[in-house]
């Protein structure tokens, strides 16, 4: 599997998503470090229940970024996990809605950022209350905002069959559609460790 296809199918900024629902990327969109061992290298060991050809069925797209997560960060891993196992969905739901959180906030459930901050994103997803993804209450709460965000992944036909980056940017509506390709593989070690713990 050839991890450093390049991704070249949305290339244009600030589409308009049905319904409204738009969030802008972080200000700070660089990413802290950046892996460049082999995919085998870092794979997670899946613990029983997990299927691996559902995290990631397509394989990565393009170099992959990686952070070291503090105990806060992979509690909001666990809240993502719970809620979409509360929504009926599967892991490579979660690991969409992992990489996205990522990408949007490095799994850090941030508040107003005030000047640094894009529009009025906030929350683990970057969520807008101005575009309705709900009030900053409810945007800064994980399962809320997971919820929101897995109602959003719902609503794109055939997510499941497309690239990670594709299906987030289609709910997210990002000026950056590609960078959340760097954090899959990420997202799936995530959710091969913690989706039965």
């Amino acid at each position: 599997m050839n991890t450093f296809i390049r991704n070249s199918v949305l290339g244009i900024a600030g589409l308009a998503f049905a319904g409204g629902v738009a969030a802008g990327p972080m200000t700070d969109s660089t990413p802290t470090t950046v892996d460049t061992t082999p995919v085998a290298a870092v794979q997670a060991d899946k613990p029983a229940g997990v299927d691996k050809g559902k995290l990631i069925p397509h394989g990565v797209q393009g170099a992959q970024s990686r952070i070291d997560l503090s105990d806060e960060q992979v509690g909001n891993v666990k809240a993502i996990i719970a809620a979409t196992k509360k929504a009926g969905m599967d892991e490579r739901a979660a690991v969409v809605s992992i990489a996205t959180a990522l990408q949007e906030s490095k799994l850090e459930n941030l508040g107003h950022l005030g000047d640094r901050n894009d529009h009025d994103s906030q929350g683990l997803f970057q969520q807008r209350p101005s575009s309705g993804w709900g009030t900053v209450e409810q945007i800064t709460d994980p399962e809320y905002s997971t919820t929101a965000f897995l109602k959003g992944l719902k609503q794109v036909d055939g997510w499941q069959d497309m690239p990670l980056t594709v299906a987030a940017q289609t709910v997210q509506v990002s000026a950056y559609p590609d960078h959340y390709a760097q954090w899959e593989q990420q997202a799936a070690d995530l959710v091969a460790e913690h989706w039965n713990s």
